[in-house]
């Protein structure tokens, strides 16, 4: 009998929390996530223009010129953290709580911006992406996590949504900061007329990094207020902290009526598994969602990483001049907010695996128009806010899914899996098929890399549907 009562009481505080059909937690607190994810984008797309001059600044016999050979370790050193901080890290969230390690992704993020601004050589600087890179991936699987976990459940993806217009945000932030702060002046539309970099000016990309530095320390603080995940408290046998947090969330929003009133879900509190990777992979039915999503995530990057860290590469060896090319992407970057912003009212329209299918198309759409466009800069601009719309509108959508395919005893860990070692793709994407793109022309170049988006989506077919639906059904 007494292990019977939290049993019970676990379905009971779960099913309390599918009621609940507005957004449970202090509207501030949504802002408080989004400003992580706002700093997270900002120091992925940072690195883009910037590096140009933070190459002729700490590695001998850089120049404009050759500062793209260099770019690649720096590179390599960022997606090795990421996988890392993803497979080691991300798992921890399971294990000690998804607060806990809130704190602990955005601490070591600011600390590796902190250090990049501080490098003052090449090896200073990649160890300092590295570490970065680590502290970005495990922040994006946990703060993905507790969005599913805490929003209500027919708008899961469109909250996740909405934190993407955030990290549109954060990229357009880092990447028209390093034009102004890293490029010299230049007439528009070759450059920026009121850029700041000069022969005695060369340290804006310091100031850059020291940016996302006290951008991290701002969301760290601001975190501490966040509650603990009811989920999560739920798959420990913590039953009555989440019956409190689960309560305020009722008083916050308006629930009200006995527990009763909703069919108990079938939910217990968790044992401890040796390793949340083994519980999923041990499992036939979470061994075939993982092999399916690592598919989906690895041809998907090859495209996106693609094309947000290498386009502007791709554009100059296509004949780009190096400032028009840049041009060309920081206006495009404005596709990725307005994804964010479509994503949120529309995220719940369809099936999640269904937006992969319609990127794709759209990507493709984008890349020949870039293609044709030529240096007709003007529709260049159009094509590429299409093709980054295209590449960004299912990613936030996919957040969710990816989440929603797992339980709560090991659902960062299953996100942590599948999109770090899917990064992979991202390594494929940048070292071996980016540098035969410029011989294709751009118009084949860029249709065959936003190929890789339309397999994976052919792939995702294969998926669960899970719109609308109780987490505790879709990943008992």
């Amino acid at each position: 009998m007494g292990t019977e009562v939290p049993v019970l009481s676990a379905a009971g505080v779960l099913s309390r929390m599918e009621r609940l059909t507005a957004w449970p937690l202090p509207r501030r607190l949504f802002l408080v996530i989004g400003l992580g994810y706002l700093f997270t984008f900002y120091d992925i797309f940072d690195v883009n223009v910037s590096f140009v001059q933070t190459a002729t600044a700490i590695i001998p016999g850089a120049t404009p010129a050759n500062a793209s050979q260099y770019i690649g370790l720096p590179i390599f050193a960022n997606l090795l953290g990421y996988v890392v901080g993803t497979l080691i890290l991300s798992p921890l969230a399971d294990r000690v709580g998804r607060r806990r390690m809130l704190m602990t992704t955005m601490f070591i993020t600011g600390v590796g911006s902190l250090l990049t601004a501080l490098a003052m050589k090449d090896w200073w600087f990649v160890l300092a992406r590295g570490i970065t890179g680590v502290g970005v991936a495990a922040d994006l699987a946990v703060v993905n996590t507790y969005m599913s976990e805490v929003a209500p459940r027919r708008a899961r993806a469109r909250y996740t949504s909405g934190l993407f217009i955030f990290s549109g945000i954060g990229a357009l932030v880092g990447i028209w900061l390093g034009l102004l702060l890293t490029t010299p002046s230049a007439p528009f539309p070759q450059g920026l007329p009121f850029a700041l970099a000069t022969p005695s000016f060369t340290w804006g990309w310091r100031l850059m990094y020291y940016i996302g530095a006290v951008l991290a320390l701002i969301a760290l603080l601001l975190r501490l207020e966040l509650p603990e995940s009811p989920r999560w408290l739920v798959a420990k046998g913590r039953i009555d902290e989440a019956d409190a947090i689960v309560a305020e969330m009722e008083a916050r929003v308006g629930a009200s009526g006995p527990a009763g009133d909703i069919s108990p879900l079938s939910s217990s509190p968790a044992t401890e598994a040796p390793t949340p990777y083994g519980d999923l992979l041990r499992s036939p039915l979470y061994r075939k969602r993982v092999f399916l999503l690592f598919f989906v995530w690895l041809f998907s990057y090859v495209t996106v990483y693609g094309f947000s860290a290498g386009m502007t590469t791709l554009l100059v060896g296509a004949g780009y001049r190096p400032s028009e090319a840049g041009l060309i992407v920081a206006v495009g970057v404005v596709g990725m907010l307005i994804a964010g912003v479509v994503a949120y009212f529309a995220g719940e329209s369809m099936e999640r695996k269904v937006y992969l299918l319609v990127s794709a198309v759209l990507t493709i759409l984008g890349g020949l128009v870039v293609g044709l466009a030529g240096h007709h800069l003007w529709i260049s601009y159009f094509g590429a806010i299409v093709l980054f719309f295209g590449q960004n509108v299912w990613v936030p959508v996919f957040y969710a899914w990816t989440a929603e395919n797992f339980p709560a005893r090991a659902r960062t860990s299953g996100f942590a899996l599948v999109d770090g070692a899917g990064h992979i793709g991202a390594g494929v994407g940048l070292w071996a098929i980016a540098p035969y793109i410029p011989a294709l022309g751009v118009t084949a170049g860029f249709v065959t890399m936003s190929g890789f988006l339309l397999v994976a989506a052919f792939i995702a077919l294969g998926g669960i549907s899970s719109r609308g639906k109780v987490l505790e059904e879709i990943s008992p």
